[in-house]
């Protein structure tokens, strides 16, 4: 996310240049001071009265939301075109990332591997192509082991590490720690070697980094948490505004953090402002609507005409909240100061196109890699343990329920298989589990070149493998009255952020499958 340029071609050219100098390990660095690589650098005005710096953290290996529901934010072409549209400004641009954003999970079973290794690789080319500044290394960046992490070219700082930025009239210093004291010394090897602004990427859960602060005083301007406990603890964007601000992202790329630096007529120690506390209520106000109209976007069976008027009304409400995120900070005042605010990746907001190529070259590649891999490589589920039941499909459970079937037919769930197939995402391994049948179940469908007959969310997928009560019906065989937290195993936090129990069920149920009679 970065310094725009005119010169597209030269960037290109630098880039190949500079990808072809990073095809060989680099020599081993001392742990406090990051090695020197030669990212390609866009022209600055080295007399800039102030800078803007973007940190991404915790993409854990997202280019972008899985489009289950409205309005999900996130995509690294969304974040491409905000640090592109900053860049067109008379300020320096910077970018950032704290690492945890390579892949999901410290490993991997071997059929994801060229899945992840493939997104890996696209995150990479957008990282570059956003002008990169620096990025801090952690655990699940290195899934795939350190020389592969290495071959992606990035400009990498290790834990312990510092770098120091270039950044107009200033510079800024960005440390990678573990703990106050690492922040602190990172702190003042950055200010010996000329950083007026320190940003610390603390390899920590956001509780982790609050105590850290509050324990000693780590020097630094600001404190970037950027690990969370677990996949789903993430979700939301959190400033702490102590004596040392400390910030949680929201993950997998779904906000960007955004710094504005001022450069006062003195140089001294910066100050966060305080003035733009006006707009933060106005921001959090609209967040409030919007996330009201999500709700009743994302309602099962509402109205096509009022959710068209609403998403409009939507669309309104994340320009207005965009304008007050982007708009410029003044500079020229007496002292340093610093703005911090949360720039959110909503649906509605542009893709960088070039981004977005990538992108959409990853998904075409990755079907197609994990298709040939199921041919060469596939095995079948094992079968269920002695006297437990298998997966026998939905036209064995027809055969003695065609009275549910009109109500299934005309749910969502008979077209889970369509909408990846519309999306061009039904061989990816993250969106299979959630639209096959019995997916990587004991009886059921372990190989993406053997889904036929068990595409879409079946009977099974509610109610349990049927080959017990296909064979002796009985209510003490099979799941007669699935519950929420049979649902909530896809429509979880990720794919359905809005999802309900007691709105969504009435929407599933119907004469001869489960409605009141």
């Amino acid at each position: 996310m970065r310094r725009l340029v005119p010169a597209f071609l030269l960037l290109a050219v630098l880039g190949a240049c500079w990808r072809k100098a990073q095809s060989t390990e680099p020599p081993p660095s001392s742990p406090t001071q990051a090695p020197e690589q030669s990212t390609p650098e866009r022209p600055q005005d080295p007399s800039a009265p102030g800078a803007v710096l973007f940190v991404s953290a915790d993409l854990r290996g997202y280019l972008g939301p899985c489009g289950c529901s409205e309005n999900m934010r996130g995509g690294i072409a969304r974040a491409a075109f905000q640090v592109r549209e900053a860049g067109k400004g008379p300020l320096p641009v910077l970018y950032v990332d704290g690492g945890e954003s390579l892949f999901g999970a410290p490993t991997l079973k071997p059929e994801q591997v060229p899945q992840e290794e493939r997104k890996a690789r696209a995150l990479s080319e957008v990282f570059k192509d956003m002008g990169l500044a620096v990025r801090a290394v952690s655990e699940l960046d290195n899934a795939r082991g350190a020389a592969f992490r290495q071959g992606l070219g990035l400009p990498e700082l290790p834990t312990g590490g510092v770098k120091v930025l270039a950044a107009g009239a200033r510079k800024v210093g960005v440390v990678s720690a573990t703990d106050a004291a690492g922040l602190a010394r990172g702190d003042a090897q950055a200010r010996a070697q000329g950083a007026a602004f320190v940003v610390g990427l603390f390899q920590g859960t956001l509780p982790e980094a609050q105590s850290a602060v509050a324990s000693a005083q780590p020097g630094v301007d600001l404190v970037v948490a950027t690990h969370t406990a677990s996949e789903f603890d993430g979700e939301q964007n959190t400033l702490t505004r102590d004596a040392v601000p400390v910030v949680g992202l929201q993950s997998k790329g779904r906000s960007l953090l955004r710094v504005d630096l001022a450069y006062g007529a003195t140089p001294g120690r910066f100050t966060p402002q305080r003035s733009a506390q006006e707009a933060e209520k106005e921001v959090a106000s609209l967040e409030r609507r919007m996330a009201l109209l999500d709700s009743e976007i994302n309602l099962p069976g509402v109205d096509p005409q009022l959710k068209a008027l609403k998403q409009q009304k939507r669309t309104e409400l994340v320009e207005r909240r965009q304008a007050l995120l982007t708009a410029p900070v003044a500079t020229g005042g007496d002292s340093d100061t610093f703005t911090v605010r949360f720039v959110p990746l909503e649906s509605t907001l542009p893709s960088d196109p070039a981004a977005e190529a990538v992108v959409k070259a990853y998904d075409a590649d990755v079907g197609t890699m994990n298709l040939e891999w199921a041919r060469a490589h596939g095995q079948d589920c094992p079968a269920p343990a002695k006297g437990e039941a298998a997966f026998v499909g939905n036209a064995s459970c027809e055969s003695c329920h065609e009275e549910s079937f009109p109500v299934w037919n005309a749910s969502k769930h008979h077209q889970a298989w369509k909408t990846l197939e519309e999306a061009g995402k039904q061989y990816h391994l993250n969106c299979t589990g959630c639209h096959v049948t019995g997916w990587e179940r004991p009886g059921g469908v372990c190989r993406l070149d053997k889904v036929a007959g068990r595409e879409n969310v079946g009977c099974e997928s509610c109610h349990g493998p049927g080959s017990r009560h296909a064979e002796d019906p009985s209510p003490d065989n099979i799941v007669a009255r699935p519950g929420e937290a049979v649902c909530v195993t896809c429509h979880n936090r990720e794919n359905s952020p809005h999802f309900d129990f007691a709105t969504y069920l009435p929407r599933i149920l119907g004469a001869g499958h489960g409605a009141s009679r």
